[in-house]
Parts: C-alpha cells; structure tokens; sequence
C-alpha cells in the first residue's frame, strides 16, 4: 500500500522536453497525458509542464519505478503515453522506449515487488484465486486477462458492499494513478477475477472481523467514489 501511496503523490517537474504527440525515433505514436492532450474529451492529459506535478502518468506498457521515471524525465523522455484501441491491438510493438511511466499491470507489478512486470495475462500464475469477492483483503487484485488490472485497498463500509482500491488506466483521471472506491458487484459484474499474490504475507483474521485498517482518515476522503466503473483503459 505504501508503494501504491507513492505512485499517487510523487512530485516530479516535466518540462516542454518531455511532452511528446507524434511517433518516437522508433515510430512509434506517443501521446504523453499533458494539459495539452485532448482538452475537449473525458480521458484528457493532466500534467503541466514548468510546475511540480503529483503522480506518475500512465505509460502504456510501462513499468518504471519511481526512481527510473525520475532518471527519464531528467533525460528528456515523454512523460506518459495513453493507451489506444491501435496501441492494445499492436501490444508490445507500440511501447515506446522514449516514454516513461506505468500502465496498470506495471503498477501492480511494481506494488507487489515482483521480480520482473506480469501484465494481466501473467498474474493468474503468480495468484491463487479467491472464492469470493469477500475475501478480499488490502494488496489483493482484481484481474480482467486482456484488459485490466485493480489493487485492493480495503472496505469502504461495514456492509463490504464497496472496496477500496488504486488503479491507473481508470476512469475518471485515466492517465495517472489514484485511490477510489467503487461498489464490488459492479466490479465483479464487470468480470475481474479476485485474486490474492502466493507471495503476499497476511496476518490471520479471525472469522467476522475485518482486515487491518492500511488507510488514513485523510486518504480515505479524498478517494473518487466511482458509482459506475469501467473496465478501464480503452
């Protein structure tokens, strides 16, 4: 969770260097989620250039630490690159290596500290699924193969009828990572597959109560409640 927490508020400066619309030295078309990206439509670009931003943006096909996307940006590479139905049909040959950032299977990858990215088709053999979506607990998935992928931050409410999660990819800010809250049987309606890391160290829960508190009053707050989620990216 604290790593989730890190991708969400840390501040980086882009300059003009590091927006980028048109293809890369490689040819490949990148579009970086800047203010300038698409103003007019729901999934605009966020990032100013010239002033401290807080969040790493969506990459597609990205997986960089906080600390590579740093060394990037210094570099002038593009901060971001949205994803499209052309960049999902052309899969790995539109990643650009001129662009940096995390899509959402490299986010979860990252918060999960695997030793190497597991997009979504790649997660089930790293995961034990959960009989129910009310066996979810914070760092657990929810997983869409082929399309998406959410991290478990906890219930938002005694009932355990809305979770808790980080995403990237996701509406309503799709370029860069957040804490929101949305129903579950909207979620699971939507065909994401609970799953828990073989690797995830949980403590024992005693039948009836409920998981380790992981988030603050403050965060919990300022989470998006999203009524009616998506499936994310395009």
């Amino acid at each position: 969770m604290a790593i989730a927490r890190s991708y969400t508020t840390h501040p980086w400066q882009p300059f003009a260097c590091n927006i980028l619309h048109g293809k890369d030295r490689m040819g490949v078309l990148v579009n970086t989620p800047d203010i300038g990206h698409e103003p007019q439509k729901p999934r605009k670009g966020w990032w100013i250039p010239g002033e401290v931003n807080l969040g790493i943006p969506y990459k597609w096909g990205g997986s960089d630490s906080i600390s590579s996307f740093d060394a990037s940006i210094s570099r002038g590479l593009a901060g971001g690159d949205v994803s499209t139905p052309e960049k999902r049909l052309a899969d790995n040959r539109a990643v650009s290596r001129q662009a940096s950032g995390v899509d959402c299977s490299g986010f979860v990858s990252q918060c999960l500290k695997l030793p190497s990215t597991h997009d979504t088709t790649q997660l089930p053999s790293v995961c034990a699924p959960l009989s129910s979506g009310q066996d979810l607990r914070p760092g657990d998935l929810l997983n869409i193969v082929h399309r998406h992928v959410i991290l478990c931050a906890g219930w938002s409410n005694p009932d355990h009828t809305y979770i808790y999660y980080y995403e990237t990819g996701g509406s309503p800010d799709y370029w860069r990572p957040g804490l929101k809250q949305a129903p579950l049987a909207a979620l699971l309606a939507l065909g994401y597959q609970p799953l828990r890391y073989r690797g995830m160290a949980h403590e024992s829960v005693p039948a009836g109560s409920s998981a380790k508190e992981v988030l603050t009053r403050g965060e919990k707050a300022k989470s998006v409640v999203v009524e009616h989620p998506t499936v994310g990216e395009p």
